[in-house]
């Protein structure tokens, strides 16, 4: 059955996959049809193929199998397809003014004789060729999406295809679909492998072996950590995913990749084993190039005689302190040294002995930085030291170049500060550790701080633990809680946590609480009890200023199932607000969510006092509120915690999730005043000591552990850790013992 109409409002919309409710005025007749849409905007006119069908909630919707997009007849139906969100820059007011200068001409006008929009009041030459551009391109998406939807592909991955490919998408992905692995981010193997299938692509081809290496490497290093793997492990782990293996084509496949330079192969020697590696170029040379660049500034810079005991002395009279010895010694070495390392649990005093060299510098006239990697960490280091500090993005200023952030302070342009101090640094990963280091000049101190028993960092590398390990850079571990902290049940059970014994449960403390559950069911319904009502009545706060912590994801006492128990607690689905859905997940004005990519390109704002502030780049990890929603556009507005106020496109909002609950691996670099942490049972590889010890260190103010201490215990002895592949450690060794061979 065909309908015919316009498409008058947008109820519904997921830009996951495309599916839509829509209201279309078929001659006067409003039907509401239900489907998948690569791109629908209200004026749009369109033919629908399908049949009616009784839906027992909402009665009789039009279920749609096909469509195809036609252009707007009338002038009412132009004036709403131009201003509904299709081009930027001509809204209601300017699609008005075009429809009365060319009637139903108007999108031929657009389309094939752009220059005679500058005939519109408001339209210079400039802009009607950018609308015209704008026009084309939406037109070579659409056609570009209806393709890529024939492979099952959703709307917003299809969109990403075509960011990459434009009007060549067809041809190339008809050409080779493999190619979508190396050429598109957040392209896997699997979906390519499901276009090739289609396409009637030689399973067994070089084509699909080179790219199912690719995807094992690139999850080994997103997802694993590791900068490389064995050859051995990489080729049962391919033929794996590909249900098939042959040697030949193996080593074929690695042989193109390594005259291509997308891979390096090496000789490692492991616990007297001697095996070949294989890793990705780009994480090949940037561990050869941290090691190059921090022996550089280690052995470059002379390390100063000068005795600080005095400027230490002040501090302690100025702020009433007295630092243990050890506190005294890792001061001095981060004073004197050219590169160092001070680690050390909760409440060793890290951060005042960050505010006393801050203090130090400034007496000296140093000019000093204050860095870390997320923006609630540097957040944290500015209130507690009283010196401004930037997330190492904001330090060294992302820039977009040629389409692709890049950062303004680089090998090029180098940050003119004398001193870096850098905290939280075990979430560093090392492709941001060499961005980091390239915008530094020699002779410039930098000072690591963080917490060598923390989880390792999301991204690739071992940074910390290689930096350490090598005995390269200078080193000092605090292990003396500071006197402050001595009285601070958390401070007190994540030692011994870490030391493997089991935390105190008396519940006598004032900010650490133990609820004995052993079930998933009572773990959950405890859980949001705790988030949604008694702690907010306890602690007079609000329920989303608690935050949980859970090691896993899925299952009842999981983030995704604990987010929408929260959600419709706190925030329900308000009459006359309006919502997304993202792979079943509702999002709604007033929800907590946290950003799950780096988004360099993203323009923010941010108000203080009377003065505006605008910048780029909103990263992973960032947590804020949805202040608001437009139904037309699905464009987002989100305030962030630190004031910054960003707007999502609709092709953004994939990028966020809910963040009532969230993992402990996301909190990384995070503290927050209150925290839940549910500990259902679960695999032995993720409930380990250090997911434990970085949950409870999360916390600030109090924390609730929700679980049995049967699980408790197994975590506290598992001291399981996954095994990452790295080769930092061994350059770093390698370029020390080359620049002293060469200068001795």
């Amino acid at each position: 059955m065909l309908i015919k109409g316009t498409v008058h409002e947008i109820i519904f919309r997921n830009d996951i996959n495309g599916y839509s409710v829509i209201d279309i005025d078929a001659s006067g007749e409003l039907i509401t049809a239900t489907g998948v849409f690569s791109s629908i905007y209200e004026g749009e006119e369109v033919e629908l193929n399908g049949d009616f069908r009784e839906n027992k909630k909402y009665g009789k919707q039009f279920f749609v199998k096909e469509y195809v997009s036609l252009t707007p007849s009338n002038k009412q139906g132009i004036i709403k397809y131009l201003s509904s969100g299709l081009l930027k820059g001509v809204g209601e007011v300017m699609a008005t003014r075009i429809v009365e200068k060319f009637g139903e001409d108007s999108l031929n006008i657009i389309e094939f004789n752009p220059r005679k929009l500058a005939e519109v009041r408001g339209i210079s030459i400039e802009g009607a060729l950018k609308i015209a551009e704008n026009f084309a391109s939406v037109k070579a998406m659409k056609d570009s999406v209806l393709f890529l939807q024939n492979f099952d592909i959703s709307t917003n991955l299809a969109i990403k295809i075509y960011e990459v490919y434009k009007d060549k998408t067809k041809e190339l992905v008809n050409k080779n679909p493999y190619r979508l692995v190396e050429d598109v981010d957040g392209i896997g193997f699997l979906t390519a492998d499901k276009i090739a299938k289609k396409m009637g692509v030689d399973p067994k081809s070089r084509f699909r072996m080179r790219a199912g290496i690719l995807h094992i490497l690139k999850q080994n290093s997103e997802k694993n950590g590791s900068t490389y793997i064995p050859r051995g492990d990489l080729a049962n782990q391919v033929s794996i995913l590909l249900n098939f293996y042959s040697d030949e084509v193996f080593s074929d496949a690695i042989t193109d990749l390594k005259l291509e330079n997308v891979i390096k192969t090496f000789e490692v020697i492991e616990d007297e084993f001697v095996f070949e590696g294989v890793s990705l170029t780009k994480y090949y040379l940037a561990e050869q190039a941290v090691a190059s660049k921090l022996v550089l500034f280690k052995n470059s810079f002379t390390p100063l005689t000068q005795n600080f005991d005095s400027e230490i002395k002040n501090f302690e009279n100025m702020f009433n302190i007295t630092f243990h010895e050890e506190q005294k010694n890792a001061m001095s070495m981060a004073l004197s040294e050219g590169v160092s390392i001070i680690t050390g649990g909760p409440g060793t005093g890290k951060t005042t002995i960050v505010k006393c060299v801050c203090e130090i510098c400034k007496l000296q006239n140093k000019k000093f930085l204050l860095l870390a990697p997320t923006g609630r960490a540097s957040k944290r280091l500015s209130e507690s030291t009283g010196y401004e500090a930037k997330t190492i993005h904001r330090g060294l200023e992302v820039e977009m170049m040629f389409g692709k952030p890049s950062f303004k302070y680089n090998e090029q342009n180098k940050l003119d500060s004398e001193v870096i101090l850098v905290d939280e640094v075990s979430m560093v990963d090392v492709t941001l550790m060499l961005s980091l280091l390239k915008a530094v000049n020699i002779g410039t101190q930098i000072v690591f701080i963080g917490d060598k028993n923390q989880l390792a960092s999301v991204g690739a590398g071992n940074v910390l633990a290689d930096m350490i390990n090598s005995g390269v850079i200078s080193y000092h571990n605090l292990t003396q809680i500071y006197r402050q902290s001595e009285n601070s049940l958390i401070v007190i059970n994540a030692h011994k946590i870490n030391a493997g014994e089991i935390p105190e449960f008396n519940n006598q403390s004032n900010d650490f609480f133990y609820e004995n559950k052993k079930e998933p069911d009572e773990i959950c319904d405890t859980v949001i009890d705790l988030v949604t009502k008694r702690l907010p009545s306890f602690l007079k706060t609000e329920a989303k200023n608690i935050q949980v912590l859970a090691p896993l994801k899925i299952g009842r006492a999981g983030v995704d199932n604990l987010n929408n128990q929260i959600q419709n607690i706190v925030n329900p689905q308000k009459f006359g607000s309006f919502s997304f859905e993202f792979e079943r997940v509702s999002f709604r004005e007033g929800d907590k969510v946290m950003q799950t990519q780096n988004n360099y390109e993203m323009e923010w704002t941010k108000t203080e006092g009377l003065i505006e502030f605008k910048g780029q780049g909103i990263f992973n990890g960032d947590i804020g509120t949805i202040e608001r929603i437009d139904r037309n556009t699905g464009e987002t507005v989100i305030l962030f915690d630190d004031g910054r106020r960003a707007k999502l496109l609709r092709e953004d909002l994939y990028q966020i999730t809910l963040a009532y609950a969230i993992t402990v691996h996301k909190s990384q670099g995070c503290e927050f005043d209150y925290v839940v942490i549910p500990l259902a049972a679960g695999p032995n590889i993720i409930l380990t000591r250090n997911l434990l010890y970085t949950a409870i260190t999360r916390a600030k103010k109090l924390v609730v552990l929700v679980g049995s201490k049967a699980n408790i215990s197994r975590m506290v002895k598992n001291n399981y850790t996954a095994k990452r592949y790295s080769k930092l450690k061994e350059f770093l060794i390698k370029k020390n013992k080359e620049f002293i061979d060469l200068y001795e």
